[in-house]
């Protein structure tokens, strides 16, 4: 069974400020949870707490799984920034996981290949990042992300450094790999969301609170003319401009 993530009573202190805090959600098991809120809401800090990489007193959350195992060494990462180091190539960033740990032989060669291919990029794998377009390393940031091949994956806004028509083909390619995981994405488009997201979380108020969740109605990947017929674009975009407007 896909694995499903509980988050509760999670919070944060900032410069003496409560950004968010009592937080409740629930990634679902192999489906897509998208979390959308205005710049500054704390969304970053609060997928790092996911994947415990917060060090901060002041930061706080519980997470539990469906399985009762811890989550930690479950979880691959794609940020905003692709993160490619740029002395290694594309098939070198892409093995940096198994680099690290030791496991690099010609079976991890060949899966990464064949996800360098999957991405798009089967004729750049020599290529080092800085030859590369934007797009082009964020899929190579993908085929990393997909190489690591844990059952959760969390993704925070890691298709706002590109162009419109490469963020819609990445979100597309994105889904069709990721079928099956427990996603999360971190982001603060909600067309993006909504073209993505099995369930759609807004993180708003002062300090934040999670929303119910909302469900759109049809499969993702959704359509922009699914989206608009769903009437959520506008209310999301209205929600997300007040807080930003009021804040």
């Amino acid at each position: 069974m896909p694995l499903s993530v509980h988050i509760k009573n999670a919070s944060l202190e900032f410069d003496g400020r409560l950004l968010f805090d009592n937080l409740d959600f629930e990634l679902s098991g192999g489906q897509w949870t998208c979390l959308l809120g205005a710049s500054g809401v704390g969304k970053t800090t609060l997928i790092k707490l996911i994947a415990d990489l917060v060090d901060n007193a002041q930061a706080r959350a519980e997470i539990t799984t469906s399985d009762g195992e811890p989550l930690k060494e479950r979880v691959a990462w794609m940020a905003q920034q692709d993160l490619l180091l740029p002395w290694l190539d594309v098939l070198d960033n892409v093995m940096l996981g198994a680099r690290l740990r030791g496991n690099v032989d010609d079976s991890c060669r060949d899966r990464a290949m064949a996800l360098i291919e999957k991405v798009g990029l089967a004729d750049s794998e020599r290529a080092l990042p800085d030859s590369l377009s934007g797009g082009m390393r964020q899929r190579a940031a993908l085929a990393r992300t997909l190489m690591e091949d844990r059952p959760v994956t969390l993704m925070d806004e890691p298709f706002a450094q590109v162009d419109a028509i490469t963020r819609h083909s990445l979100q597309e390619l994105s889904a069709e790999l990721l079928a099956g995981k427990t996603t999360l994405l971190v982001t603060h488009d909600p067309l993006e969301a909504l073209r993505v997201g099995h369930v759609l979380y807004v993180l708003n108020g002062r300090p934040a609170r999670v929303s119910e969740a909302i469900r759109p109605p049809g499969n993702p990947v959704r359509t922009p003319q699914a989206v608009s017929a769903t009437n959520l674009h506008s209310d999301l975009l209205a929600t997300l401009a007040g807080e930003q407007l009021t804040g």
